[in-house]
């Protein structure tokens, strides 16, 4: 991927999630190292708290999204199905405010900090809003080779 603002598939391209699970709306921007995707969090969310905004810690969703949008380009540039992944933790997961309100418009960005062959990462994460910065984590990933063979030892 070359570092560039241009035309990127459909969000439902990328990712498995869909209906009320499906956050991102568009890729904005991305490379071989990471991709920037816009959300807008939706008025009617399942997850909005008591004064209609959706909680802070929700971030860490949005965030894996972003580095699941970027696997899925990364695998379509290669030719290959995107390798499925699970989220093993967050470290340092820090918002600015405790919660997104609804309606507010999202920059979700997500950089590799490390990865190695076996598809254990880490990615350096962020969320801004339109008077700054929101929310930042790093993000533990691990994408398996053999995604089925890993669900079966895990059992």
């Amino acid at each position: 991927m070359t570092p560039a603002q241009r035309s990127f598939p459909p969000i439902e391209e990328l990712l498995p999630h869909r209906g009320i699970m499906l956050w991102l709306q568009s890729v904005t921007a991305a490379d071989d190292t990471g991709i920037e995707a816009h959300a807008t969090v939706p008025a009617e969310a399942w997850c909005l708290d008591a004064d209609g905004a959706m909680p802070a810690w929700m971030g860490i969703e949005l965030m894996a999204q972003a580095i699941a949008a970027h696997a899925g380009l990364r695998g379509r540039l290669l030719g290959k199905p995107t390798r499925p992944g699970v989220l093993l933790g967050t470290r340092s997961y820090r918002a600015d405010s405790p919660s997104f309100p609804a309606g507010a418009r999202l920059l979700v960005s997500a950089r590799i900090a490390s990865a190695d062959e076996s598809g254990f990462g880490a990615y350096e994460c962020s969320i801004r809003g339109p008077a700054g910065p929101l929310a930042s984590a790093t993000l533990k990933i691990f994408a398996p080779e053999d995604f089925a063979a890993f669900l079966q030892s895990a059992q």
